[in-house]
């Protein structure tokens, strides 16, 4: 078994990208109503601060800090994963494995984490988010894909309304 190492830092603030087990589907867009209540269902109980996300089709890339004294991001994944595997019809094909441990074949089991180090990596990490609807070829522009935080950061002047169109191939050499 592999051993998986995360880092750990109460008040920190993480980068994470979750799948879906299945990456030739559309779930996550198709049921974004879902995922957002989830989110902010989550997000009542067990506070964050949302400083970027992303929605793809079947993944999602998000930046957030925990308050101080929690650092427990684990749980908040797994409330969220679940909130949305219970509130989504059950279609699924599930391999053994999955049904033996009552999982359904929503989720990847594992997510990556990165803890964000200094302002840099966070403006890094904050500019991959939004780039990723181009970099998968999903609109041309930014700020033509729906399921994002960059409307709102444009509204609160963090990023300029076109943002991404000449900054393309330094965003994405950035992240490896």
């Amino acid at each position: 078994m592999s051993n998986y190492r995360r880092a750990w830092m109460s008040g920190g603030t993480f980068f994470f990208t979750v799948n879906l087990y299945r990456r030739d589907t559309d779930l996550l867009v198709t049921h974004i109503a879902v995922l957002r209540e989830a989110i902010a269902h989550v997000a009542k109980r067990y506070p964050f601060t949302i400083h970027g996300w992303v929605v793809l089709p079947d993944h999602l890339h998000a930046l957030i800090s925990l308050p101080p004294n929690d650092q427990n991001y684990p749980l908040r994944w797994r409330l969220i994963n679940s909130y949305f595997s219970k509130s989504i019809p059950n279609q699924e094909s599930r391999s053994e494995s999955r049904e033996t441990r009552g999982e359904r074949g929503i989720w990847q089991r594992r997510y990556w984490e990165h803890m964000i180090r200094d302002e840099q990596d966070f403006k890094a990490h904050m500019d991959y988010i939004h780039i990723n609807p181009v970099k998968h070829g999903l609109v041309t522009r930014v700020k033509d894909w729906p399921y994002s935080t960059f409307h709102r950061l444009v509204e609160s002047g963090y990023y300029e309304e076109n943002w991404g169109v000449s900054h393309f191939a330094d965003i994405l050499n950035y992240q490896d």
